[in-house]
């Protein structure tokens, strides 16, 4: 077909938003338990003879929320945010890691809808801290307790998990445009 040309200016493309209303998001978290630090879950202080080690104040639950946070609205994980290879954040409260992944999903026009976290270990126990948890974690993200999920399991005595020598935390988060 030589000798046929269009004019440019007249073929015009459309980009579409393929981007759904809503997105869900998967975090994960794993830290050393260590005797003498504290054990702080959901920004809750819980009675135990061991703590998550870290650079931060160690909430594996939170730092899993805030990586499924970040992950529903397709940014990078929290190390991307706040490397544990700088001393000027060593020790930081792990509710302002949450802070910073919220701030970052309501920015380009995301809501939280609900969150569920899966607390994997052997110890400590947290049966009587749940609700507590729960609260704190919904008046963290600004939503309701019967909008967070959290529940406790075992590893069932394998690996390091199952031996009480480390504490993990599975999350996931469900975002919808606001």
């Amino acid at each position: 077909m030589r000798g046929l040309s269009f004019p440019e200016n007249k073929v015009k493309t459309e980009v579409m938003s393929l981007s759904p209303p809503f997105r869900i998001g998967l975090g994960y978290d794993i830290h050393v338990l260590t005797s003498g630090r504290p054990c702080i879950l959901g920004g809750v202080t819980i009675p135990s003879e061991v703590g998550p080690e870290g650079h931060s104040d160690a909430d594996v639950l939170l730092h899993a929320l805030a990586d499924a946070i970040l992950g529903a609205a397709g940014l990078r994980d929290i190390g991307h945010y706040f490397p544990n290879t700088d001393p000027k954040i060593k020790g930081i409260r792990s509710t302002l890691i949450v802070q910073k992944a919220l701030d970052e999903v309501t920015q380009r026009g995301w809501k939280i809808g609900n969150v569920d976290l899966v607390l994997i270990g052997e110890r400590p126990k947290i049966m009587l801290k749940i609700v507590e948890i729960k609260k704190s974690v919904a008046d963290l993200l600004k939503i309701n307790p019967e909008e967070v999920g959290l529940k406790a399991t075992t590893n069932e005595g394998m690996d390091s998990l199952g031996q009480g020598k480390a504490i993990a935390v599975q999350a996931i988060c469900l975002l919808y445009r606001g």
